[in-house]
This record gives C-alpha cells, structure tokens and sequence, in this order.
C-alpha cells in the first residue's frame, strides 16, 4: 500500500473526460497541458509501467475519502485510478507483490511482506491509486455522491474536482483487503517485521 504529502501524487479528472484524454495526438497534449495547468493532474513523480498487488488480513482507518483521478507514466500515458486516501491506517499481515517478466529468465517475483508479528503496519496520510478493490468493508458516517471538490474527512489535499462523484467516511474497516494499484504514498509508513524476497516464477499475494 516520498515524503511530499500535503499534496497527494494523484491527480484528478471527470472521469467523462478520461476518453477524449486518452486520444493520442495534438488534442490529447493539449488536454493534459490544461489539465496540468489547473491542477487536475499531478506531476511530481511518472508511475511505472508496471501494476503491483496488495494484500492484508485487515485495514482499519480514520479519516477515509475515495474519488477518481489519473495517474501518468513515463511515456505520458494517462492511467485512470481511484484515489483511496485515509488519515490513519493500520494494516495487519500485507503483502506487496509485483511480477516482471524478463527475456531469456521469464518471470522474477518480488514480495514484500510487514505487519505478521503481532504489530501492525500504520500509515498517515495514506493515498493509494488503485485499478481493483476488494474486501469486506464496513463504514462509519459514510456520505455517498459528494462532490470530490469537497470533501474534508481525509488527508489535507484529498480532494477531486467539481462535479466529480466521491465517497467519505469517518472511519473504515476492512477485511480480506486485495487491490490492483499503479503507486501508493504515505506522510509515513512504519513497517514492522519488513521481508523482502525475489523469486523466480509468479509468486504474487493473491
């Protein structure tokens, strides 16, 4: 699931837009140097061209806004996501996973594992750019529809653009959390018991 994080390193745009954007060409340059212009991409780092998994035995959060953005890569590609950004989380057994796959040596694994020995891995100002979400969630004072452009229970700058539709709890609880994700930053991120292993094959968290 970079220290910079008043500002998150997501950017945000109706997703009605998100087709004509993803046009090649003089228009879609044009598109994206407006939206960079006014704020509804972000430009502090190009996401890799490779998505990650993410899983954990729970996460449970104060502070929990969700609504739709783009990411960018090297290349200039436009990558629509939804932002999850939570104030305070804490996640019990994650695991990140990402496959690269090679010429000559095929597929190598990368896992990284934190959060199993009895203390949880705990982030602040925790934003995740995210393709696929799954779990079994359950909300307090959740508000459904609001404007992205304001929402006020997540981390400072967790917020879309106008008119775009959003979500915002006081807090969530999840378990049995899978997500597919292009980047994750956090203000902090403290892992206990922190594992790193490289593997051949697909060794992936689920």
């Amino acid at each position: 699931m970079n220290d910079a994080h008043s500002r998150p390193v997501t950017g945000r745009v109706r997703w009605r837009k998100f087709a004509v954007l993803a046009v090649p060409g003089f228009a879609a340059t044009a598109a994206l140097a407006v939206a960079l212009a006014e704020g509804a991409l972000a430009a502090s780092f190009a996401v890799s061209g490779q998505e990650f998994k993410v899983s954990a035995d729970s996460l449970e959060g104060k502070g929990f806004a969700q609504y739709g953005g783009v990411d960018t890569n090297a290349r200039g590609d436009l990558l629509p996501v939804a932002v999850t950004a939570i104030k305070e989380a804490e996640l019990k057994k994650l695991c990140q996973s990402v496959v690269t796959h090679l010429p000559v040596i095929g597929d190598i694994s990368l896992n990284l594992t934190a959060g199993g020995s009895g203390t949880p891995v705990r982030a602040t100002n925790l934003f995740i750019d995210a393709t696929q979400l799954g779990g079994d969630a359950e909300f307090t004072n959740i508000e459904i529809g609001r404007d992205a452009s304001t929402l006020d229970k997540g981390p400072d700058g967790a917020q879309g653009m106008q008119d775009l539709f959003a979500q915002q709890a006081d807090r969530v609880s999840m378990k049995k959390v899978r997500q597919v994700a292009w980047a994750t930053n956090a203000g902090t991120f403290r892992l206990s018991g922190l594992k790193m292993n490289i593997s051949k094959g697909k060794q992936e968290c689920f």
